[in-house]
């Protein structure tokens, strides 16, 4: 669809937690007429209590209907049926594309400021951005991210890329998960470690508390697992604080 189609925008509902960030970012509240239920659960994002207020969705078009949206955004997901159901509803539908690279973050905050109608909402972020990535740290230091039951980050991946411009260099690992043996026998200098669903009784958060795992002499960084779950705009302060903790 052409850019300038998108700027007639008035109400945007969102599908999915990846978008909902992008719209709370970038919407004033009158712009909103829907976000994704999960969302609003304080374990799955940090941008929760500002999407309380909205209506929320289950993630179909059906569940937006009632809001009565002129945009709907999606993420990877329907592809023509759903932008062709929509039509027929008298909505337009504005697909983001999922972060592979850091770049693609660029992008669909470019692409949702547009849909707004109010393009250059966008800059401040992706300037914002763009300092981080010119002011990498050159030396990077040894790391490894890590969520309950030893899940990683793949390298090469979206993931290690933000860790990079924290100064950080994530260990390559066998299906992007940490072993015990491995934190043993190759501890990292830095280990990071997500806080996403930490309170939760689970195999997974158990895992986190080994006492392998607890009695490694790494530096250790807590980070908000729920900024990572999407690989988009709510790292750009997470690693902004983890490179200060870092230097």
């Amino acid at each position: 669809m052409p850019a300038s189609a998108l700027l007639l925008a008035a109400r945007v509902a969102s599908l999915n937690l990846c978008t909902d960030e992008y719209l709370l970012l970038l919407a004033r509240p009158s712009e909103i007429a829907s976000v994704s239920f999960l969302s609003q659960d304080r374990r799955e994002s940090a941008l929760w209590q500002r999407a309380k207020p909205f209506p929320a969705n289950n993630g179909s078009l059906e569940g937006v209907l009632r809001t009565k949206p002129d945009v709907v955004m999606t993420m990877g997901g329907g592809g023509r049926a759903t932008s062709l159901i929509a039509k027929r509803l008298g909505m337009r539908t504005v697909d983001l594309k999922p972060t592979m690279t850091i770049d693609d973050v660029a992008a669909n905050f470019r692409l949702v400021a547009t849909a707004l109608g109010a393009p250059s909402r966008a800059a401040p972020w992706t300037a914002r951005l763009q300092r981080l990535k010119m002011s990498a740290p050159r030396k990077q230091t040894d790391a490894i991210w890590i969520s309950g039951g030893g899940q990683s980050l793949s390298v090469p991946s979206a993931g290690a890329d933000w860790l990079r411009l924290a100064g950080l260099k994530q260990h390559a690992l066998p299906n992007g998960r940490a072993s015990l043996e491995s934190l043993l026998t190759r501890p990292p200098a830095v280990l990071v470690e997500s806080s996403y669903r930490r309170g939760q009784v689970s195999a997974g958060t158990a895992w986190l508390d080994h006492p392998i795992v607890r009695g490694l002499r790494s530096k250790r960084l807590q980070t908000d697992g729920r900024a990572w779950t999407c690989m988009g705009p709510l790292l750009i302060p997470e690693v902004e604080r983890l490179r200060a903790a870092v230097q």
